[in-house]
């Protein structure tokens, strides 16, 4: 049976590491922290990779470490995030990372997205637990 866990989350910390810019893009590896409210309690800590264009934002890959209780189960687990933008459009998707679970979320599986709206980072995530 999926479980839908709705939130929303604050980025506490952008570190950039590295940047490589060239004609027509630049990627950059960035560290962010994050701390998560609603269905999701806890925080979490971030490696993306981000590619920008002259018309901005274009797409971002990373991997998110995320510690805390999701709907009141307690462990960590890992989301592999995919995110692009178009023509002023953004997508930003998470897929859990099987196997990533620990403690109460052992088995974990499921996929989201982030909706990014005025500021505020709100979330969707389709669970199951095995």
């Amino acid at each position: 049976m999926t479980t839908r866990a709705t939130g929303t989350f604050d980025i506490t910390a952008w570190d950039e590491m590295a940047t490589d810019r060239r004609e027509g893009a630049t990627i950059s590896r960035v560290r962010i922290t994050k701390t998560f409210q609603g269905d999701i309690e806890g925080t979490s800590a971030t490696e993306i990779l981000t590619v920008g264009t002259d018309a901005g934002p274009a797409a971002y890959t990373g991997i998110e470490h995320v510690e805390g209780t999701l709907s009141g189960r307690k462990g960590t687990f890992v989301l592999q995030h995919s995110a692009g933008s178009e023509n002023g459009v953004q997508w930003m998707r998470w897929l859990i990372v099987p196997t990533s679970g620990t403690g109460e979320l052992a088995g974990l599986r499921g996929e989201g997205r982030i909706e990014a709206e005025n500021g505020t980072h709100s979330f969707v995530l389709d669970y199951e637990l095995g």
